[in-house]
């Protein structure tokens, strides 16, 4: 990837903590968005992150730690759901409890299809059994491109 002077909105992400991790998650806060999208291709994720982060701003709410999930729902729908550290009566929460793994992708973001292909093998050699896939996309494509790197992370609920 080419580098630019766009500035950077997204924190640099940095990929060891989620490469090939088992993690817990207990009553962790998670605020709900929804997107539009064209065969799985988000029409206004840029739109929906702008009016999100606006509610949660003026909740006083920080989701500084920078995870935001999405869930492939239908070829017409992504759910967004956004860490939060309190609740923010204009979004609905949702509470995320349980045993996840994640695995790290590096590349285009055109390549998410091959990413859940290689990802449902990787969770049978683990032997997990799991029950929800969601994808993080770690930095918009312009911080994408400042950084030189688009990281993706495939996280799945597995106990």
């Amino acid at each position: 990837m080419e580098t630019t002077t766009d500035p950077i909105c997204c924190s640099k992400f940095d990929p060891i903590p989620w490469a090939n991790a088992n993690f817990e998650w207990k009553d962790k806060l998670f605020v709900r968005g929804s997107v539009c999208t064209f065969f799985y291709m988000p029409l206004n994720f840029g739109g929906v992150m702008r009016k999100m982060d606006k509610k949660i701003s003026a909740a006083g709410a920080d989701w500084s730690e920078g995870i935001c999930l999405s869930d492939h729902t239908s070829k017409w729908n992504m759910d967004l759901f956004i860490s939060v550290d309190k609740p923010v009566e204009t979004l609905e929460s949702q509470i995320f409890t349980g045993k996840y793994y994640s695995k790290v992708y590096e590349g285009p973001f055109k390549d998410t299809g091959k990413w859940f292909k290689d990802f449902g093998p990787v969770m049978n050699e683990k032997g997990y059994a799991h029950s929800k896939v969601f994808t993080w996309y770690t930095t918009c494509p312009k911080c994408a491109k400042k950084y030189g790197k688009n990281y993706v992370v495939m996280v799945a609920r597995v106990g």
